[in-house]
């Protein structure tokens, strides 16, 4: 099985609620290494607007491996290592900086 690093952008399918069928969309890995065959994400979107405290546009989405202007959305999930489709990319230092600040204040850590 594929290891994944903390930082690295990923395509994941994710389920739709009803489990009726699964959505391709970009994610990010936040989690270090681990034996578990899961793995914490953040999710990603290319509609860049309206953004919440802590989301933000990825100064550089282009090392990344993404196609357009993306932004970190609010979100922490837990998927299976077999929903995740391929690597595209990893975060820079800055804006992997930022998502650890965000990360933080969404969970209430100082």
């Amino acid at each position: 099985m594929p290891s994944y690093s903390k930082n690295d952008v990923i395509l994941v399918r994710y389920p739709f609620s009803d489990l009726s069928g699964l959505k391709v969309r970009p994610a990010v890995v936040v989690n270090a290494p681990h034996a578990s065959q899961d793995a914490f994400i953040v999710p990603l979107t290319g509609k860049t607007t309206s953004l919440l405290a802590g989301e933000f546009l990825l100064a550089d989405w282009g090392a990344a491996g993404l196609n357009v202007p993306t932004a970190v959305k609010r979100g922490l999930y837990t998927v299976h290592q077999t929903l995740i489709v391929k690597i595209v990319g990893k975060l820079v230092r800055p804006d992997a900086e930022q998502l650890e600040r965000s990360l933080r204040d969404w969970l209430g850590f100082p």
